[in-house]
């Protein structure tokens, strides 16, 4: 989570270093992942980085949202001993969150395999939440409340000093 926006924001740290980049494997990811799109098998598709898979996955819901589509999801918890923190906001590098159908699922999971590239189901899409199975889901209407007035709330809560030019 080095030099995160979790660790920046959650953690009000800014040390540790970033993940490493091996252009190697992201170019690899990259190819694997843009042959998918070319070959129509993928529906959505997002890069993780900033913030990482759980921003990502929140920011494919209120793209969907601002389109008039209620597309949540659930998410499975990884049981392999991976930090949750960690798993849902590092932002590794060469990763990608990609929303397709079950039949499709399975069969890109057999090309990661044959491509050396670790491609994992992590839960399903639909509904009108964001959940963490066996934790608490949060209505996209309410996320995208949050993202929409944050900005206007912040103005309204200055003394206005910011707009007179003092």
């Amino acid at each position: 989570l080095g030099a995160s926006i979790y660790a920046r924001e959650i953690l009000q740290r800014q040390d540790g270093p970033p993940p490493p980049v091996d252009l190697a494997v992201e170019r690899r990811n990259g190819d694997f992942v843009r042959g998918l799109i070319e070959a129509g098998r993928v529906i959505t598709c997002h890069d993780i980085s900033d913030g990482g898979m759980f921003v990502a996955l929140a920011e494919m819901a209120l793209a969907a949202l601002s389109e008039g589509r209620e597309i949540g999801a659930t998410i499975d918890l990884p049981d392999d001993g991976v930090a949750l923190h960690g798993w849902l906001f590092g932002e590794d590098q060469a990763r990608y969150l990609i929303s397709t159908d079950a039949a499709t699922a399975e069969s890109i999971i057999e090309d990661g395999e044959k491509a050396n590239i670790s491609v994992k189901v992590i839960g399903l899409s639909g509904g009108a939440t964001l959940t963490l199975r066996g934790s608490d889901a949060i209505l996209l209407s309410e996320l995208q409340r949050a993202h929409e007035d944050w900005l206007p709330n912040y103005m309204a809560a200055t003394d206005g000093s910011a707009n007179s030019g003092e």
